[in-house]
């Protein structure tokens, strides 16, 4: 009887193997996504924002306006199809329907945001009316911040491009800028959208007869009232003279954790270290969740390993969502993982403002992330730039590269920063 039973779970096992192993070759052989366009929407409490992604081989890639982000390694198990996006910590994960796929967007614990594509779609938005107005050129747009408060207001720059009904742009802020918004107008009104990994939004509204602006910026789980108008003059305040020194300090002083110096992780990091002697050190103020942070590491990690052998550093100070070390390094593996970032980055504390000024009491206040503070070779404070202007505003772009470059050659020249290299703007 016993051996009987025992032959019996021996091909019962065996049997059961088998049919996991089909099941398995199934999963493993379900037909590829189609390559070729895709539009995608997601259904936030605010309405629908709209996307558009590609796909080649086992690549997805993002596409907003000229971003173009690849998410390789689309995972499939089944009829289900899964596209990390690392950064975010962020998955997309799909039913396949035919050229249909449902289901969720998914960023670390927050909650899960519907979304559906269709593949074959490259359009953004549905063709609408033949445009009456133009958002081609430069606005002085106000966004309300918060609702209980109308006088409440962030004052930014537009910047748009406008070809028949499609527009892309962005808008430009003292913290950062929008990054690649991508839409379309119809008749008078006008609607742009962006999802570069996280955080989907849409700029939408009209211009009236009288020229100006009124619409809102629509994120997932709210929105903001903006209003605007035309202006070729507009510009931001300077940038450069926003976070400053408080009287009487000329250097900075901290001590913070590494997370990225392979056996030496954990141990304290100071500006004081034998390792920033006599060079020019760049103390850029970042985390891992913000996207003009991201910008800003994507042309710091190059740029570090084509310059450091002239005598320059890098310092990453990073505040994280979690004040934990163990978290803070696992979250900024991602970003350091992606961009090869071979600079110090510290974990200084948690993903706050407040607590930025505070880890740094020798500046006025952090206002921004990024904020990048630059120190000459006897590491003394030249200046401090608040927010990033980053690739997807264009020549505004180019010259803050311009202006960082002639920066960093003066001070490796002991050459004192004059009122034109040592203050820029927008």
């Amino acid at each position: 009887m016993y051996a009987n039973s025992t032959r019996f779970r021996s091909a019962s096992l065996l049997l059961t193997g088998l049919i996991g192993l089909s099941s398995g070759v199934c999963a493993q052989s379900a037909a590829p996504l189609p390559e070729g366009p895709y539009r995608g929407e997601f259904q936030t409490a605010t309405g629908k924002v709209p996307f558009n992604f590609a796909v080649k081989g086992t690549t997805a890639y993002l596409l907003n306006a000229g971003e173009r982000e690849a998410l390789p390694g689309i995972r499939q198990q089944g009829d289900s199809v899964f596209i990390a996006i690392p950064l975010y910590d962020a998955t997309l994960r799909f039913k396949r329907e035919g050229n249909r796929l449902t289901g969720s967007y998914r960023a670390g614990s927050g909650q899960p945001i519907p979304v559906t594509a269709e593949f074959g779609r490259s359009d953004r938005y549905e063709q609408g009316a033949a445009p009456t107005v133009s958002l081609e050129g430069k606005w002085d747009i106000g966004i309300q911040r918060s609702a209980g408060n109308p006088a409440d207001v962030n004052q930014t720059v537009g910047v748009f491009s406008q070809q028949g009904s499609r527009v892309t742009g962005t808008i430009l802020t003292t913290t950062g800028d929008y990054r690649y918004l991508d839409g379309h107008v119809t008749g008078n009104r006008f609607a742009l959208s962006a999802f570069s990994g996280a955080s989907p939004a849409v700029f939408q509204g009209e211009i009236g007869p009288d020229g100006k602006l009124t619409g809102e910026f629509r994120y997932v789980r709210g929105a903001s009232p903006a209003t605007g108008v035309k202006n070729p003059a507009a510009k931001l305040p300077d940038l450069y003279s926003l976070t400053y020194l408080k009287p009487g300090y000329k250097k900075l002083d901290f001590t913070f954790p590494a997370v990225n110096r392979g056996d030496e992780s954990g141990k304290p990091v100071s500006l004081t270290d034998a390792k920033y002697k006599d060079k020019v050190v760049i103390v850029t103020i970042l985390g891992s969740w913000c996207p003009n942070c991201i910008d800003e590491t994507a042309f710091l990690a190059p740029w570090y390993k084509a310059n450091r052998q002239r005598g320059v550093e890098v310092i990453g100070l990073a505040f994280e969502r979690k004040n934990d070390l163990a978290f803070a390094k696992t979250a900024l593996s991602r970003l350091i993982n992606r961009y090869d970032v071979q600079y110090d980055i510290l974990f200084a504390g948690l993903a706050d403002k407040n607590v930025a000024s505070a880890a740094l009491p020798a500046l006025n206040k952090v206002l921004a992330f990024p904020t990048t503070i630059i120190l000459d070779r006897q590491g003394n404070v030249a200046q401090i730039h608040t927010g990033y202007t980053g690739p997807a505003t264009g020549t505004y772009y180019d010259e803050y590269v311009a202006e960082f470059n002639q920066t960093i050659d003066k001070l490796l020249r002991n050459e004192p920063l004059t009122a034109e290299t040592a203050h820029g703007g927008n």
